[in-house]
C-alpha cells in the first residue's frame, strides 16, 4: 500500500519496524504516564504540571518539568483553572471599627501570629449555603471553618472558635497579645460580637478597607481554591450537609497534602512541623 501511494520501504525495513523492541524513552513514558494519573486522582484532579512536578519530585521520580507537561497534553490532562471573583461583602457601616494592622503584609514569621478570616457562598438546590474560613498566614494552614445557610455573625464566630481549638489540641496555643485577626470590612466581621469574642481571647482585630479584594488578598486566594478545586467541578451541589462533608474532606487534604508553592511546595501542616521542629533544637554557640 505505500509502495502504491509512492512511498517506496524495503520490506526488511517494515518487518523491522514491527518486531523492533520498545525505545527506552517510549518505556520510561509510559511509566510516567501511570504515576502522573496518580497523582492528579489523589489530588482533587485539580494539579496542574508544576505540582504534579513537583509531588513525583518528592515521591522521589526524577523527571523534568518539560516531560511532565508534554505527558499530560498527551494524556489529556490540564489542571483547574480559576473563575472570576464574586464579591459578597456587604460593609457593616459602623464608623469606629477596627484599623487595618496588616497592611496588605501577609508574611507571617511564625503560627498565630497573623489569621486571615472570610467567606463564599455555595448555590445549592435546597438554598444559599455560606463557607467562612480562617487561615494561618504562615503556613497558609485553614485553621479554622464553618458552614451554615446564614451569614450572620455566629456563623463567622464558629469559624474563630475552630481556629482556637484546633491550636490548642495541637499544644500550639494562641498567646494573648501575639495573633492579628485580619478581615475585610463585613457587616459581621465588623460586629461587637466578634470583637468582644477576639478581646476576651486576646486577639488584635484588624480590618481592611471597603470592597478592597487586596487587603485581603490572601484570603481572596484561598477561598478562590476553594471554589476552583472543590466547588466547580463537583457541581451540582443538593444540600448544606453535602458541602460540609465534602468541604471537611478537601480541607484535609488542602492542610497534610496540597504542595503550596509560597511555602517552598510543602503541605502546610508540615510546614508549621518543620517550624516547630527547627525552633526546638537548642541552640549551639561557639565561642573563640
Amino acid at each position: 500500500m505505500l509502495t502504491e501511494h509512492g512511498c517506496s520501504i524495503a520490506p526488511s525495513t517494515y518487518y523491522a519496524f514491527n518486531t523492533r523492541p520498545p525505545s527506552a524513552r517510549s518505556v520510561r513514558d509510559a511509566e510516567l504516564k501511570t504515576l502522573i494519573k496518580q497523582v492528579f486522582e489523589a489530588n482533587f484532579r485539580v494539579y496542574g504540571a508544576r505540582k504534579v512536578w513537583h509531588e513525583l519530585n518528592r515521591q522521589g521520580h526524577a523527571v523534568a518539568r518539560c516531560t511532565v507537561e508534554r505527558l499530560m497534553r498527551e494524556l489529556g490532562i490540564t489542571g483547574a483553572v480559576r473563575g472570576k471573583r464574586v464579591i459578597t461583602t456587604l460593609p457593616g457601616g459602623q464608623v469606629d471599627r477596627a484599623p487595618d494592622l496588616v497592611e496588605r503584609d501577609f508574611v507571617a514569621g511564625a503560627p498565630n501570629r497573623c489569621w486571615v478570616a472570610d467567606f463564599t457562598y455555595v448555590k445549592t438546590w435546597a438554598g444559599i449555603v455560606y463557607a467562612a474560613f480562617a487561615v494561618d498566614t504562615f503556613s497558609r494552614r485553614i485553621v479554622g471553618w464553618s458552614a451554615a445557610t446564614v451569614k450572620q455573625t455566629v456563623f463567622v464566630l464558629d469559624a474563630l472558635e475552630m481556629a482556637i481549638w484546633q491550636r490548642d489540641r495541637d499544644q500550639n496555643p494562641v498567646v494573648p497579645g501575639e495573633l492579628v485577626h485580619h478581615s475585610d470590612a463585613g457587616s459581621q466581621y465588623t460586629s461587637f460580637r466578634l470583637a468582644e469574642h477576639l478581646e476576651a481571647a486576646g486577639i488584635a482585630a484588624s480590618i481592611g478597607s471597603v470592597g478592597d479584594a487586596y487587603d485581603n488578598a490572601l484570603m481572596e486566594s484561598t477561598i478562590g481554591l476553594f471554589k476552583t478545586e472543590l466547588i466547580k467541578p463537583r457541581r451540582p451541589w443538593r444540600i448544606l450537609s453535602q458541602v460540609e462533608l465534602a468541604t471537611a474532606e478537601w480541607i484535609d487534604w488542602y492542610n497534610h497534602r496540597r504542595l503550596h508553592g509560597e511555602i517552598g511546595h510543602v503541605p502546610p501542616i508540615e510546614y508549621e512541623n518543620t517550624y516547630y521542629l527547627t525552633a526546638s533544637k537548642p541552640q549551639v554557640t561557639t565561642t573563640t
